[in-house]
Formats: structure tokens, C-alpha cells, sequence
């Protein structure tokens, strides 16, 4: 059955826009009253009231009376499922948490930038303390958390609950990082690397629905890889599989973190840009990078399309290990869309030893920098399910 878009400007179509509006207003800022909603949004007030009780009878939003400076108001949140799950994305430079119902809809999301050298004890608290903030502004607590999904941008050893890979988020070396913040949330946590939660949370929600044969690579600060083989995340005799980053491209190249030379990380990753840059004005982040190039900034867009030949040549020998439909890019080097991908997809393909047809699509992700954190609560989602159909 074929959908009939709605003209633009018609009352639907106009009726529909209200409603996205409304709903990204309390997904942004958690409970409101209906005059702070119609504040927000720029509705009327009998706008808000209209949408409110629409979106209150389908089951999206739920309403409840509260005070607000001495007057009675009606409180407006999300309706959800008995019970929420947390996404925890913790990278080198940033900390990002999500909050969900245990259907998977997004009720808040916020994040903060982290010092390049930061340590674990440090992070976590500031993990719970921003969770706590983010249940808080949707009347919650811990008590209501059935489970609590970790992305940590390294090698993960999941049996140990340990960063892996040495002299890789060096403040991190030894950590059991599950009971750590089990200890400070008193729920269940599940651990994984970062680039495996994005590749789940792309293939549930993102730019591989559909696809059962997927390699997701992560171009950050660091450049790692998910692979999603027939439907399935592929960890590893050790849960270290996918490490790209850490795939020897060049002997007696640049040191990586790692201890070793010649990395692709090291040639391509977000640190060895910004030194390829050098002196270049006014660029101290990989963000940074990316904005000059999309602004057509020579020397950005030449780096971006040097690291963007260096990924691809590696991807092309994952194609050619794991035959893949397709190559998802996601993390903050993505958001250079074709500057980066371009020179992805011309380097794989005359890598690939399939031709045509074969060789896999290379698409940006849909998640954005958001996606590890997004896949880490699918994960807690998907871990409780199973506790629950076992008991």
C-alpha cells in the first residue's frame, strides 16, 4: 500500500508539523507545563491544548496536574512502558547519555565535553550525576532504570568488564567498569565498545535497517569498526573485534596510542589530521576540520580526502574478509559527508575483489555522533528482555 504525502501547507500537513513540534520541545527539555509548551513552540495555547489531548489518546504523551508558581497547571511528559533503560557513550573528548523508554523512544538526551586525559572514577561520576539530572527532569529516579547500557570508546575485554587495548584511555587501565557504576547507580550495567553499539543502534534504528550484512567504522578521534554478520554484532574470541583503527597500513609509519607504527589511526584518525594541518588558523578539533572544509577550505578538504583514501583501502579488506552489503561512516568526520565518503568509496572499490553489483554501498550514518550512545541503550533494552524471558 502506497502512502499519499500531504501537499505542503495543507492543514495535515501543518497539523502534523505542530505535533513534531511539541513532542521535540518535551524530548529537548523533559516535562513541561501546556503554557510553558505553548511558550517553547510558539503555539497558542489552543493549539497545545488540541495537540496534547490528541497525542494523550495514542499513547505518546501523558498528562498530570502540578502546580507552578502557586496556580494549578497541567504537567505534560512522554506516556511510556513500565520502566526505562540509559545509553552511557563515553569517548575521548566527550560523555553523552541517553534516557529511553523500553520500547526505545528517546524521552532525553544530553552530553559534555571531557579533558583528552581523563580518568575513569572521574567520568563515571559525572555520568550518574548527569543521569540523575536527565531522570529528574522526567520525574523519575534510578529506582525506575531497569538497565543501564555502557559504550566506551576502546577495546573492550566483556568478561573482564576492562578497557582492553593498552595505552588506549589511559585513565581507564584496570577499571572494572561495570561494578564501578553498579556501585553508583545499584542497576544492572552492560558494557560494550562503542563502535559495536553504533553499528546496533544503525542496523535497529538508522541507515542499515533491512540489512543483515554490515560494517559500520567509526571515524572519530580514534577509528574503529562494528561488524554485523548474518544479523548478528561479531566480538571476538576476546569481544575485540573490529579494532580497524589498529590495523597495521603503514611498516615503521607514525606511533599510535596503541604502542605500535603505522596504525591506521595514526595516519587517518582525527589527531593525525589536525598535526597534518599543523599551524593552519583557528583549528584545535576535529569538529573544526570538518566545518573549514565544508566551507570549502583547500587545505581541510585535502586532508579530509588523504584520511578518507587510507580508511577506504582498509575497508576494502574488510570487504573482501567479511563481504558486506554495505559500509555505514559514522562519528564526527562523517559529518563531512562526500568530502569524506568520496574518497572512501574510490579507495574500497579499487580495493574489493568483487566488481559491480557486488561491491557494498558506502553510506553515511543516520545516527550521527549520538549513535553509541543510542545503541547503548538498545543494548540494556535487549539485556533485561532476555533476564525477563529467562525468568
Amino acid at each position: 500500500m502506497t502512502s499519499q504525502r500531504r501537499p505542503p501547507g495543507s492543514q495535515a500537513s501543518l497539523r502534523e508539523a505542530n505535533r513534531r513540534r511539541v513532542v521535540a520541545a518535551i524530548k529537548k527539555q523533559g516535562s513541561l507545563t501546556q503554557v510553558e509548551l505553548a511558550a517553547v513552540t510558539g503555539l497558542s495555547a489552543a493549539s497545545v491544548s488540541n495537540i496534547v489531548k490528541e497525542l494523550t489518546v495514542g499513547g505518546v504523551l501523558r498528562t498530570a496536574p502540578s502546580i507552578r508558581s502557586g496556580r494549578r497547571a497541567t504537567l505534560v511528559s512522554f506516556a511510556r512502558a513500565v520502566g526505562l533503560v540509559a545509553g552511557v557513550h563515553v569517548a575521548p573528548r566527550h560523555l553523552r547519555v541517553v534516557v529511553a523508554d523500553v520500547n526505545g523512544t528517546v524521552l532525553g538526551e544530553n552530553h559534555m565535553p571531557l579533558a583528552r586525559d581523563h580518568r575513569a572514577d572521574n567520568e563515571l561520576d559525572r555520568a550518574s550525576l548527569l543521569l540523575a539530572d536527565m531522570l529528574s527532569n522526567l520525574e523519575s529516579g534510578f529506582d525506575e532504570l531497569r538497565g543501564v547500557g555502557m559504550a566506551v570508546s576502546a577495546p573492550i575485554d566483556r568478561a573482564a568488564a576492562r578497557v582492553a587495548g593498552r595505552g588506549i584511555l589511559r585513565g581507564w587501565t584496570g577499571v572494572d567498569i561495570v561494578e564501578v557504576m553498579h556501585r553508583r547507580l545499584r542497576q544492572p550495567i552492560f558494557l560494550d565498545n562503542a563502535s559495536n553499539l553504533a553499528t546496533l543502534a544503525e542496523a535497529r534504528l538508522g541507515a542499515g535497517r533491512g540489512k543483515q550484512n554490515v560494517i559500520f567504522i567509526d571515524a572519530d578521534e580514534g577509528i574503529g569498526a562494528g561488524l554485523l554478520l548474518e544479523g548478528r554484532l561479531l566480538r571476538g574470541h576476546n569481544g575485540t573485534a573490529g579494532e580497524l583503527g589498529h590495523t597495521v597500513i603503514l611498516e615503521d609509519g607514525p606511533l599510535c596510542r596503541c604502542g605500535n607504527r603505522g596504525c591506521l589511526e595514526a595516519i587517518a584518525g582525527g589527531p593525525a589530521i589536525l598535526e597534518e594541518l599543523g599551524d593552519v588558523g583557528g583549528i584545535t578539533k576535529v569538529g573544526d576540520v570538518v566545518v573549514r572544509a565544508m566551507a570549502n577550505d583547500g587545505e581541510c578538504i585535502r586532508a579530509l580526502a588523504r584520511a578518507g583514501r587510507h580508511i577506504g583501502l582498509a575497508a576494502g579488506n574488510l570487504c573482501n574478509l567479511f563481504d558486506p552489503e554495505r559500509i555505514i561512516v559514522g562519528g564526527d568526520l562523517a559529518r563531512a559527508g562526500e568530502l569524506l565518503l568520496g574518497p572512501i568509496r574510490l579507495a574500497m572499490e579499487n580495493t574489493v575483489i568483487v566488481s559491480g553489483d557486488g561491491v557494498p554501498d558506502v553510506v553515511q550514518g543516520q545516527l550521527g555522533i549520538g549513535a553509541a550512545a543510542r545503541g547503548a541503550a538498545v543494548l540494556a533494552i535487549d539485556e533485561t528482555n532476555v533476564r525477563q524471558s529467562v525468568l
